[in-house]
């Protein structure tokens, strides 16, 4: 009797043992993601990089007016500076489209096609940011 009565309570021991490792541990999770993943938020467009700036530094109407115009120079010379390179990742991406169709049968390939324009229209959406 008591040797029943040792292991119920020796099994009900581990079992609040694990329950509070899984409790804790899904706490610990959370307020570690909030903590750590929560800060890495990084606005993806200009404008919302912008709206974030504003907010944070607290600018003026003027100076947002000034940051504007450094952003936008700061991408016409990235493109500028990526300009060259485009013709060869556009000469890389048909060749890789090519040799992708090579293994496709007619059916495959004209799905390939569609798949292919929507990348395209959306590689020129994203360019356009």
């Amino acid at each position: 009797m008591e040797n029943t009565k040792t292991r119920r309570e020796a099994a009900l021991l581990v079992m609040v043992v694990f329950l509070l490792g899984v409790l804790l541990g899904g706490v610990g999770n959370h307020l570690w993601g909030q903590r750590v993943w929560g800060l890495q938020t990084i606005p993806r467009g200009h404008d919302q990089i912008l709206s974030q700036l504003t907010h944070d530094l607290q600018l003026s109407p003027d100076q947002v007016k000034q940051v504007t115009a450094i952003a936008d120079d700061m991408r016409s010379q990235m493109r500028a500076l990526n300009a060259p390179l485009d013709s060869q990742k556009e000469q890389i991406r048909q060749q890789g489209r090519d040799r992708i169709r090579a293994l496709l049968t007619p059916e495959q390939r004209a799905r390939f096609e569609e798949f292919t324009r929507r990348l395209d229209e959306q590689r020129k959406k994203d360019e356009g940011r």
